[in-house]
């Protein structure tokens, strides 16, 4: 009789070193308020945590991929269309998963009680989108785009325009959040966010790509923003929102 066959169990594959923001960021200030200063306390997941909430076709609606919709009016800026795929760290896409994303305005501003500097708010827009990836792990969003904005974190600071993505598997336990920077923007250099990153080819891969090939002709530029959740490519994510 054969020995049974040795048990073999999946690894846990790791992100490279350097890829994720420390949680206590010298440049950043407030980390120093937010970041855990007791050793974690790991809670069960009990049944409603791991079955819900079902994340169906059903409840997006018609307008959640397109924030320039759904008002009276035209949102102001500049129209851009944002696509990607949604990939695990084998390159393979995640399918029909919720893809949240929410940004200011062009003129800077999010549309949020706490944010109150003198920029306009923008009666038909409204900063916020969701979405359900494809059979390939795709996502589109159809959007304006984000303005910088100042923010108090040290003198005459400002954010580069970004957008925040979030992605969440079949639960909510199951969600990361990271942000989507464009090209060649002067603000990287003096955004203490975006330094955090210890690794510079993780940092360039929080950049999106100008896509021409899906640019629309008088209509909208296009950007590429893949998200791959672990391995060697993975994309840089955050245990905190920062401060919008």
């Amino acid at each position: 009789m054969s020995a049974p066959a040795e048990l073999r169990l999946p690894s846990y594959r790791r992100d490279p070193e350097g890829t994720h923001p420390p949680l206590d960021s010298a440049g950043y200030r407030s980390t120093a308020l937010r970041h855990p200063k007791e050793p974690l306390i790991v809670l069960p997941h009990l049944l409603t945590e791991v079955t819900g909430p079902a994340l169906g076709p059903g409840r997006i609606g018609e307008f959640d991929n397109d924030l320039t919709k759904g008002h009276a009016g035209e949102p102001q800026g500049q129209r851009i269309i944002v696509t990607g795929r949604l990939l695990d760290g084998d390159g393979r896409p995640i399918r029909d998963s919720l893809v949240e994303i929410w940004q200011a305005n062009a003129g800077g501003r999010y549309r949020h009680t706490g944010d109150r500097w003198p920029s306009p708010l923008d009666p038909n827009f409204d900063g916020a989108g969701r979405t359900l990836t494809d059979s390939e792990g795709r996502y589109t969003f159809t959007t304006i785009k984000p303005g910088a904005y100042p923010w108090k974190n040290h003198d005459n600071a400002w954010r580069p325009a970004h957008i925040h993505f979030s992605v969440f598997g079949s639960a909510f336990t199951q969600r990361l959040v990271t942000q989507m920077y464009f090209p060649e923007d002067p603000l990287f250099s003096q955004d203490p966010i975006f330094n955090s990153i210890p690794d510079e080819k993780a940092r360039q891969r929080m950049i999106a790509r100008f896509d021409l090939d899906r640019t629309e002709a008088e209509w909208a530029l296009a950007f590429q923003f893949d998200i791959v959740v672990r391995g060697r490519e993975a994309s840089v994510f955050e245990d905190e929102e920062d401060e919008h």
